[in-house]
C-alpha cells in the first residue's frame, strides 16, 4: 500500500478567524472534520504536513489580495485548534502551490509518500494549485470534500470539478 501524507493547507489565523484579512467563512465549518482527519492520521502514523502562507511585507501577491499571513505575525500562525505537534512538518510558501519553491516534494520523497490527502483552504486557489502540482509530479491525490473550503460555493464547485474530472483526484 502506498505511503500517505496529510496536507493541511493555510489553516492560518488570517484565513480562519472572524474578521481576518482574508477570512474564509466556511473555514470554521470544516474544523470538526479536519480535526478528525488529523487525529486519524496521527493514530495511523501518517505524516502531517502543514502548508502555510508566509509572505514578505511587500509581497507581489498583495496587488491581488489584501496583506495577509506576513511572516512572523500572528496572522501567519496556524490556528490554535489545529496546533501542530513536534513530529509534524511545516512548509512555508509564498505562492498558491505548496510545491512552488518549497521543500515539499523532497520531503515527500524522503518519506516515501506516494499518496496525498489534501485538505484546508482555499479549495479554488491553494488546494487546487497544490493538487495540480501534485498530480503533475505523479502523486495520487484524495480530496475529502468535508475538509476543504472555498471563498464561495460556485468557485468551490468549479475547483472540485476540475480536481476530480481533469486532475483525476479521488473525492471522498
Amino acid at each position: 500500500m502506498p505511503k500517505k501524507a496529510l496536507l493541511v493547507i493555510d489553516m492560518l489565523n488570517d484565513f480562519v478567524l472572524e474578521g481576518a484579512p482574508l477570512e474564509v467563512h466556511e473555514g470554521r465549518k470544516i474544523l470538526p472534520a479536519l480535526k478528525r482527519r488529523i487525529e486519524e492520521a496521527r493514530r495511523e502514523g501518517i505524516p502531517i504536513i502543514y502548508i502555510c502562507d508566509s509572505h514578505d511585507k511587500d509581497d507581489e501577491e498583495f496587488k491581488v489580495w489584501p496583506p495577509h499571513a506576513i511572516s512572523g505575525t500572528k496572522g501567519a500562525e496556524i490556528i490554535k485548534e489545529l496546533k501542530p505537534e513536534e513530529k509534524d512538518y511545516i512548509m512555508r510558501k509564498k505562492r498558491y502551490s505548496g510545491f512552488f519553491e518549497t521543500g515539499l516534494d523532497s520531503t515527500l520523497k524522503k518519506l516515501g509518500v506516494k499518496e496525498l490527502i489534501i485538505t484546508g483552504l482555499v479549495t479554488n486557489i491553494c488546494v487546487l494549485y497544490t493538487t495540480a502540482d501534485a498530480v503533475m509530479r505523479g502523486y495520487q491525490v484524495t480530496i475529502p470534500k468535508d475538509s476543504v473550503a472555498a471563498l464561495n460555493e460556485e468557485d468551490g464547485r468549479f475547483a472540485l470539478n476540475q480536481m476530480e474530472n481533469i486532475l483525476k483526484a479521488k473525492m471522498i
